[in-house]
């Protein structure tokens, strides 16, 4: 069972990820972001209309021959130089470009590129095109209006407006452009222009913290490739990165097995059922008894791959190998599942995720003794294929890397002897830390035996993974202490509750750092300021909007729109000092600085919606939206928000929360962004909290079951899903759990 699949299944039922509106040239708008609607702005369809005759969709094919990866391109020269990012055009692929008329070039030359800089320039047969304005990236400010151009999500030809953010002189060795504006597969090449139709720079990353968040190279990085170019014929490009036919047979399919540095890379799909793609030796294999080996590293928790022997060169064969965190044996008869037999398949402790792991199979006759890390993982007979060709093989969408393959009548182990890490240990037991290792403990280290480098690798590695547990600890020691002052908070008396204290608190789950004192002594202060400016006698209603005036216009507390789905919006010490945050968190904010100034006001938990609610001590209570900077909301509007998400409106929505619940859904949005960033321990540490407010939550109980089972706490997921089959909540699928339960029994055996 994939973690990484169960954490999605579940999870998937809160995120909740904003959606970038993409617009077509013959739009009557562009998408500006940060604003809430679409606004017609006739200077930019202008300049669309100028740029799009220039844009190209850069496409590159497999070795099939159907398109394999889609991006975007501008020209440069009307005789056909068009300027799009290296990772756009794959390596060893024919490219192949396509103007906004339809008409499609072949590439004749890589005419340049850069790979430290992700760019390239392409040749293509054709004259009177029309070449784009470049610019000079060094004149951008912060702040200035952008537009981008590109084919996101295969959606060609399209436009999005927004604003530099930002200007990096140094991202992974890149100048860098950080753009307001998402960038999507199929964007990258595409141009950044200003306003006046020059090119600025070339998009190429999406941002890993929000996804109206982007990069592009600088136009200024690519004017060295126009001036020097390093031309590649298309009959050279596609050998790049080819295996050495005199070593490897690769397959004609849709995987791409190249080698580099003496390691070979599949990537892809393979044709076949179940995506399955060989690489046979071309070495032949010896008569039994025989090993083959490789070392593999899998880039994908639920990938596959690894060695075959015994193999008809098509359908037939036998493999050992990873598959989805167990160690497999199979023999395969046929193309099909039908054909498939697994012949053993176990999780062992000598399988190291997310690593290399050397497989190592001894061929005996019609038995076969399979090893992972030197280790012997389990034994298999069978006497079906008795002899055959030998390889590598991978599976379903496995990204893989090969490494150290071999064959012969008996293979060396690699495996440290107790005797030799026990010498290192002696030599190393005392090693400085304040200067580099001296020569006499490097010539001892090395005088010490052949595989001296492997154990202080593997001490390294031992050291390493202790200092990462011993950090996990101190952490973990610092969330229960923040858990125990929560919960402490939270049980006094509902009108005794301090909730900005309890909210700040949230804050420092994820920051040892914080000191919440003073950020509770900021708001003492703010309240002071404020109540130090009213006059004597002031009316309920005056204070009101005097307390409106300071929070929204002197203090500038407003709504976060263009980046809001990151964390810093549920982190109240932020939201203080940035100005900006959630309806939550603002509301949060809104209200315990009311109360310090005698303003009596409650929160409200609108499906969607966090607002306040202010009740007069004459009249009707009224709702105020604090993200719209104190905006008075109508009840029509408040039920718009509810019937909007297909919801029935139901008066409860208008109830005051109580702390317990306010806190709860901040950490709640917290475990949405870590939902969305993948962050299972993230994720795990706000629902830990959300358990201590709520401990029989049923929900909860599952969600951190999963979590436990994602991050590899296999003892804490038992005892939630225990907890959950002795009390059976309505609502829960018992087969499902069971299932999960035997998961997590294979994961701690697999631990023990």
């Amino acid at each position: 069972m994939n973690r990484l699949f169960l954490f999605l299944i579940v999870t998937s039922l809160w995120i909740s990820t904003p959606h970038s509106q993409l617009l077509r040239a013959d739009d009557a708008a562009v998408a500006v972001e940060g604003e809430e609607s679409l606004l017609a702005l006739p200077s930019l369809k202008d300049l669309v209309a100028q740029v799009q005759p220039s844009i190209v969709v850069v496409s590159f094919s497999g070795r099939d021959g159907k398109p394999q990866g889609i991006g975007a391109g501008f020209v440069l020269s009307e005789d056909g130089l068009i300027a799009t990012n290296l990772h756009v055009i794959g390596e060893a692929r024919p490219i192949s470009v396509r103007t906004l008329d339809g008409a499609e070039y072949d590439v004749t030359t890589v005419h340049a590129h850069e790979r430290s800089q992700d760019l390239a320039i392409l040749k293509v047969d054709a004259e009177g095109l029309k070449p784009l304005e470049i610019g000079d990236s060094d004149d951008l400010e912060q702040g200035q209006p952008v537009v981008a151009f590109g084919n996101p999500q295969g959606l060609e030809h399209s436009v999005v407006a927004g604003i530099v953010s930002g200007l990096r002189e140094d991202v992974d060795g890149m100048s860098m452009i950080q753009l307001a504006i998402p960038i999507e597969q199929g964007n990258s090449g595409g141009p950044l222009v200003d306003l006046e139709g020059r090119v600025h720079g070339l998009l190429t990353l999406k941002s890993l913290v929000t996804d109206n968040l982007g990069y592009a190279v600088t136009i200024n990085s690519l004017k060295p490739l126009l001036e020097n170019p390093n031309p590649i014929p298309m009959s050279k490009w596609l050998t790049i990165g080819r295996l050495n036919p005199r070593r490897w047979e690769a397959p004609d399919d849709a995987v791409r097995w190249t080698q580099r540095a003496g390691r070979v890379r599949a990537e892809g799909q393979g044709s076949g059922f179940g995506g399955r793609s060989l690489c046979l030796s071309t070495v032949d294999a010896p008569e039994s008894p025989f090993e083959v080996a490789v070392t593999v590293r899998i880039d994908q928790e639920d990938g596959a791959a690894g060695l075959i022997f015994h193999s008809d060169g098509e359908d037939r064969h036998y493999g050992f190998y990873p598959s989805s965190g167990k160690l497999r044996f199979s023999r395969f008869d046929g193309p099909t599942v039908y054909d498939w037999h697994v012949l053993r398949d176990e999780r062992h402790a000598a399988y190291k995720a997310d690593d290399w792991n050397r497989l190592r199979v001894r061929i005996d006759g019609d038995h076969f003794a399979c090893y992972c890390n030197d280790e012997l993982v389990f034994e298999v007979s069978d006497s079906t294929y008795a002899s055959g060709r030998v390889g590598l093989a991978k599976f379903r969408h496995t990204t893989a890397t090969f490494k150290g393959f071999a064959v012969g009548d008996e293979l060396p182990s690699l495996r440290v002897t107790p005797e030799l890490m026990e010498r290192i240990d002696e030599l190393v037991a005392d090693i400085p830390t304040p200067r580099p290792p001296r020569q006499s403990l490097i010539d001892e280290v090395a005088d010490a035996g052949e595989g001296s480098r492997r154990a202080l690798e593997a001490r390294a590695l031992d050291l390493e993974q202790q200092a990462q547990r011993l950090r996990e600890l101190s952490l973990a020691v610092h969330e229960g202490r923040v858990r125990e002052k929560l919960t402490a908070v939270l049980s006094e008396e509902e009108a005794e509750v301090d909730l900005l204290h309890a909210a700040l608190l949230i804050a420092a789950l994820d920051n040892d750092e914080l000191d919440v004192a003073v950020y509770l002594e900021t708001v003492g202060d703010m309240a002071q300021e404020f109540l130090a400016s009213l006059p004597e006698d002031v009316s309920e209603e005056d204070r009101l909007a005097a307390f409106h005036t300071y929070l929204f216009e002197e203090q500038g507390f407003h709504g976060s729109r263009t980046n809001y789905y990151r964390a810093s919006n549920s982190y109240l010490n932020e939201v203080i000092d940035d100005r900006e945050g959630l309806p939550i968190t603002l509301s949060v904010l809104y209200i315990e600085l009311a109360r310090r100034v005698g303003i009596e006001a409650a929160g409200i938990g609108l499906p969607g919606h966090f607002v306040v609610q202010w009740a007069p001590n004459e009249g009707e209570p009224r709702l105020i939206d604090v993200f719209d900077r104190g905006r008075e909301m109508t009840h029509e509007e408040a039920v718009a928000q509810a019937t909007g998400r297909g919801l029935a409106w139901d008066e409860e929505y208008l109830r005051p929360q109580t702390a317990d619940e306010i806190i709860t859904r901040m950490l709640r949005n917290l475990i949405n962004v870590a939902n969305d960033a993948q962050d299972a321990e993230a994720a795990l540490r706000y629902t830990d909290t959300v358990l201590a407010i709520d401990p029989e939550s049923a929900q909860d109980r599952l969600f951190r079951a999963v979590l436990c089972y994602t991050t590899g706490r296999a003892e804490e997921g038992l005892v939630e899903v225990d907890w959950i089959l002795d009390r059976r909540p309505e609502g829960i699928l018992i087969g499902r759990i069971q299932q999960l339960r035997q998961a997590l029994e294979e994961l701690r055996d697999s631990q023990e």
